[in-house]
């Protein structure tokens, strides 16, 4: 990532706090062919940086489902930062392949003429209309393991795996308080804490983040949350924790504050875990959905250069230890 060493107030209020703004795209691709998004092949790309955590979930999603022939991958690897935002782009003489555009803001700008707002990763794409659907990846993952299903062998259809899919209903209301407070105090909570500008905004979150964190720990110690935070088969939970979890140790700790404990070190269950999603390249994961789209070389730099640091450090190494580590 490109650093003009912008210092980070950008990011957080007056206040000293991080606060995430919504997502301003919120349609719905969906399997009914008279839907305003229908799900087709080959009609819909998906944008994304392989540094940022939201985007990353979308990143694995489509890798688990099998959509790589479905849905376009558009991987963007540089980000600028100009006054508050994060303008995503290709670096060197890379373009993007479907209109030459360098910066991400020019597809936002194409879709919706005037538009002033975030340019965020994921941003999934409508090729026929040539407007953006949505880009929140909550939904978007969602949309991914349904919508598409006709488009899939019978194993990787949701539809055909009952209580053993990503979003299995006996789990749902579990899954959804888990997702809550995971996304405050976790997902969100590195952020809250990293882009502080207060100490008293920083401590604010970086305690919440901490406890959240043991109580992860705690619930990966229980009876029947093993080796996945839900038992024996990956949910969505595990794929919204994952993206934090496999930044924590190699960026978050050092470069964003985070820094009361290691994973590797403290949080013996959530390492196993972790490692557990990272080095599988079986049928659970899809032939390695977390370890291909993990990509630990943007991960500190990335950060780095959005706080606007010089300096990006060399550790931990290795970036995940092996399993019999």
């Amino acid at each position: 990532m490109s650093s003009n060493n912008t210092p980070r107030e950008g990011f957080a209020d007056k206040d000293g706090h991080f606060r995430r703004k919504d997502s301003a795209f919120r349609n719905q691709i969906l399997s009914d062919p008279a839907s305003a998004f229908p799900a087709e092949s080959g009609r819909y790309a998906l944008y994304i940086h392989a540094g940022c955590p939201w985007a990353h979930r979308t990143y694995i999603t489509r890798a688990l489902k099998g959509l790589g022939d479905v849905i376009q991958l558009i991987v963007l690897d540089d980000a600028e930062k100009r006054d508050d935002k994060m303008l995503w782009c290709f670096s060197g003489e890379k373009r993007d392949p479907l209109y030459g555009f360098k910066y991400l803001k020019e597809l936002y700008e194409k879709s919706e003429p005037g538009y002033d707002g975030r340019y965020l990763v994921p941003t999934l794409w409508d090729k026929k209309l040539e407007k953006i659907v949505n880009n929140e990846s909550s939904e978007i993952i969602r949309m991914m393991y349904t919508e598409f299903d006709a488009f899939l062998p019978e194993h990787l259809r949701e539809s055909t795996k009952g209580a053993e899919g990503l979003y299995p209903p006996q789990l749902r209301s579990e899954i959804d308080a888990m997702n809550q407070w995971v996304y405050d105090t976790i997902n969100n909570g590195v952020y809250k804490t990293g882009f502080a500008t207060t100490q008293e905004a920083y401590e604010a979150n970086v305690y919440p983040l901490f406890r959240s964190l043991d109580r992860v720990e705690e619930h990966l110690s229980r009876p029947g949350h093993q080796p996945y935070l839900f038992g024996e088969n990956i949910t969505e939970a595990d794929i919204r924790l994952y993206t934090t979890m496999i930044r924590f140790d190699v960026a978050y700790y050092p470069v964003m504050g985070c820094n009361l404990k290691m994973i590797r070190y403290e949080y013996p269950h959530i390492h196993d875990w972790l490692r557990n999603l990272y080095w599988d390249e079986g049928e659970k994961t899809n032939g390695g959905a977390f370890k291909k789209t993990s990509h630990f070389e943007f991960y500190k730099a990335g950060y780095a250069a959005a706080k606007g640091v010089n300096i990006i450090p060399v550790g931990p190494i290795p970036y995940i230890l092996p399993l019999s580590a």
